[in-house]
C-alpha cells in the first residue's frame, strides 16, 4: 500500500515500522557495507566540493588518498546518479573509526565541531528510509530499505516503541518540512490504530 503526501509517496513500511538505531550491535554497518557510496544530491555534489578543504583533519588518510584521487563524488550507472567513493569498493570515503571500530562520519564529525552547517548527505540522514525518483522526474517515493544489519535496530524500536517516522524525524523535516512531516506523523498514527 502507497500514501500521498505533498505529491511524494509513501510505502505502508515507513509508516508502520519500529527503528531505532543501535550502533553498539552494528557498528556503523551501513558505512562500510553495500555496492555503492551514498547516494547524493546535485547540491551536495558542489557542497562536498566546497567542504573538503575544511573537513580534511576529520577525515582517514585511507579516505583522503581516495577523495584526492576520485573527487569528492563518483558517478554510479547503476544508481544514475553521484554518490560518495568508496574506499577499495567497501567503506566510504568519508568513513572514519574511532578507538572501538565503530564507524562515524567524518562530515557530521565536523558538524559536530561546528566547522561546517552542512551535517551529512541527506540519503545517509534518512537511513534506513530510501528516496526513490526525483521531483523534476514527476515523482518521489519513500521506502523502507530492510536490511539484515539493521536487525538490533528493528528490535530496538519494537522494544522501546520508536517508529521508524520518529527515528527519522529531524532528517524528514530537514528534507521536506514540518508541515509534510506533521501530516505523515498523522498517517502513520491513522495506520498504527489500523494494525
Amino acid at each position: 500500500m502507497m500514501h500521498l503526501i505533498d505529491d511524494v509517496l509513501i510505502s505502508d513500511d515507513v509508516l508502520t515500522s519500529s527503528f531505532a538505531c543501535h550502533i553498539p550491535s552494528c557498528q556503523g554497518a551501513c558505512c562500510w557495507e553495500g555496492d555503492f557510496g551514498a547516494p547524493l544530491d546535485p547540491e551536495e555534489v558542489n557542497t562536498l566540493e566546497r567542504l573538503l578543504p575544511d573537513i580534511r583533519s576529520y577525515l582517514s588518510p585511507a579516505g583522503l588518498a581516495v577523495l584526492d584521487r576520485e573527487g569528492t563524488s563518483v558517478y554510479y550507472p547503476d544508481l544514475g546518479k553521484e554518490g560518495t567513493p568508496l574506499i577499495d569498493g567497501g567503506a566510504c570515503a568519508y568513513l572514519t573509526l574511532d578507538s572501538h571500530g565503530i564507524a562515524h562520519c567524518g562530515i557530521e564529525t565536523a558538524w559536530e565541531a561546528g566547522v561546517t552547517s552542512f551535517r551529512k548527505p541527506i540519503s545517509c540522514h534518512l537511513y534506513p528510509i530510501r528516496v526513490l525518483g526525483k521531483p523534476e522526474d514527476g515523482y518521489e517515493a519513500l521506502n523502507y530499505d530492510r536490511w539484515s544489519i539493521c536487525a538490533a535496530a528493528c528490535t530496538r524500536g519494537q522494544q522501546e516503541g520508536i517508529r521508524l517516522v520518529e527515528f527519522a524525524k529531524e532528517a524528514l523535516i530537514r528534507k521536506y518540512g514540518e508541515a509534510f512531516y506533521e501530516a505523515l506523523v498523522d498517517a502513520a498514527d491513522r495506520r498504527w490504530k489500523e494494525e
